[in-house]
């Protein structure tokens, strides 16, 4: 299975978080829930999950599992430019 970029998934779930935020000041507005709704809708496609919930949840946890594995990365490229 193809994995995505994890900078794609960090940068749809803070459009996600940003725009739950212009909800929650607007709840009325339905153009702020359907860009709300757009932006859950592609991270659960991104993710494969059914639910915008488990979505975030798996975007949380891939995100996670990218940086524990970048983090070796980090330090070598650190050391060698000491």
């Amino acid at each position: 299975m193809l994995s995505p970029h994890w900078y794609v998934v960090h940068e749809l779930l803070s459009l996600l978080r940003s725009r739950e935020r212009r909800v929650a000041r607007s709840p009325r507005d339905p153009g702020a829930r359907q860009a709300r709704d757009d932006a859950a809708y592609t991270l659960c496609v991104l993710m494969g999950e059914r639910s915008a919930a488990t979505a975030v949840e798996a975007a949380e946890r891939y995100l996670a599992t990218c940086r524990r594995a970048m983090l070796p990365s980090v330090a070598i490229a650190r050391d060698r430019a000491r």
